[in-house]
């Protein structure tokens, strides 16, 4: 018998588990939102780029990379699992806590987010989806503009906020200080 898809107020990971593969997207606060039709070649070639770069210099260590399409459920305090209202699928994202894998993908914060930003998705991922990562404690946010060949890294500080951005030109090498020895090659990322 066929799922019939109804909106209620809000839905949990378990609704969003239970739809149809078809139904594809991401929750923030417990509100579906759709994904958008398949991202721009632009935006899959740096995003990979960036996966690929990132993949490689995490193998042997304790840190793993990982691409969309990938649920990472964000609990807030108390919630069991399958109770979730934010789950998300970053374009990049890398978890040093394996034990937060599961078969159905990541469950609790990812250390180091990477949103590809899109025209349909750039205001939610600079402002509900920034918000949603400082607050489930992503310690390295970083968006990346491929039109504008530019990224913004934000970082959580003691206080559990993110300082200001700092917005730097996606040009020759950058050094990731998470993660040192880790040197991001934008003129890779940007070989159009």
């Amino acid at each position: 018998m066929p799922h019939l898809f109804v909106r209620p107020d809000s839905y949990t990971y378990a609704d969003y588990y239970s739809w149809p593969d078809g139904i594809q997207g991401e929750l923030l606060d417990g509100q579906f939102y759709v994904r958008e039709p398949g991202p721009s070649f632009r935006h899959q070639r740096v995003a990979g780029s960036l996966f690929s770069q990132m993949d490689a210099f995490f193998v042997g260590k304790p840190c793993i990379a990982i691409s969309a399409p990938l649920d990472v459920r964000l609990p807030r305090p108390g919630d069991d699992d399958g109770a979730e209202r934010d789950v998300v699928q970053p374009d990049v994202a890398v978890i040093c806590d394996r034990s937060k894998i599961d078969d159905r993908g990541c469950r609790g914060a990812p250390d180091w987010v990477i949103e590809v930003l899109s025209p349909s998705t750039r205001d939610r991922d600079c402002t509900v989806k920034r918000d949603l990562y400082e607050r489930s404690g992503v310690r390295l946010y970083w968006t990346v503009s491929p039109q504008k060949r530019h990224f913004t890294v934000l970082r959580l500080g003691l206080e559990g906020r993110y300082g200001p951005g700092r917005t730097i030109e996606a040009v020759g090498g950058h050094a990731v200080a998470n993660y040192p020895g880790l040197v991001i090659n934008w003129d890779r990322v940007f070989t159009d």
